[in-house]
């Protein structure tokens, strides 16, 4: 079954392993979820548990939203997220989720928003090349051929300047490497999509082991 933990990404850091291995890992801060709501087939139509990350102000919060986390005995939440294939009976309303949930070895998919780059080139955004830089060429960072003359238009899926970054990504069977419970901390291998204090979500990960 799936356990999944919400947390903050903090950076990037080395670590030694057992074997005197450096390693780079990622460090997410992960600070206790609170269990709102505890979804079933019954009464929802679907199984899952909803959590809750970072206390807010009351004052940020509306009456539905308030009532919602007053169920579960906590402070309005800034992130509410949803795991679903989840053991129910493991679960109530107002229960802690902490890191330690996780231990060293887990491997798991780590979720996150990607830095947004703003409006790119085809260069940056796609990795093409340029043009000729002299001998009057006049196509040096631009897109190229669109396709056939005779089509007139231009087929979906061409490869363009535009918005770059900002996409909700998944990496999966990343190992946690560390988990520190004092400092609600859980260090995992290689980097994750975000940048430093955005949402992370981590979810336990299926068919894969640790090498």
């Amino acid at each position: 079954m799936t356990k999944g933990i919400l947390g903050k990404k903090v950076g990037m850091t080395q670590v030694f392993t057992e074997s005197g291995e450096l390693i780079p890992v990622t460090v997410i801060e992960a600070t206790p979820n609170v269990v709102l709501q505890v979804k079933t087939m019954e009464n929802d139509g679907y199984e899952a548990i909803q959590l809750g990350y970072q206390d807010k102000r009351e004052v940020l919060s509306n009456k539905p939203a308030k009532g919602h986390v007053a169920k579960a005995n906590t402070a309005p939440k800034r992130f509410i997220r949803e795991f679903d294939d989840v053991e129910l009976s493991e679960y109530e309303v107002g229960k802690e989720i902490r890191v330690d949930s996780f231990k060293a070895g887990d491997i798991v998919n780590v979720t996150g928003t990607t830095k947004g780059k703003g409006f790119q080139g085809v260069i940056k955004r796609h990795g093409h090349s340029r043009g000729p830089m002299s001998h009057g060429s006049r196509h040096h960072r631009r897109p190229g051929s669109l396709g056939d003359a005779n089509a007139a238009r231009v087929f979906k899926q061409t490869l363009l300047p535009g918005r770059m970054g900002g996409n909700r990504i998944t990496i999966q069977n990343l190992e946690v490497v560390r988990v520190d419970l004092e400092k609600n901390v859980i260090l995992i291998k290689g980097n994750v999509p975000g940048a430093k204090k955005s949402l992370i979500q981590i979810k336990s990960a299926f068919e894969k082991v640790a090498k």
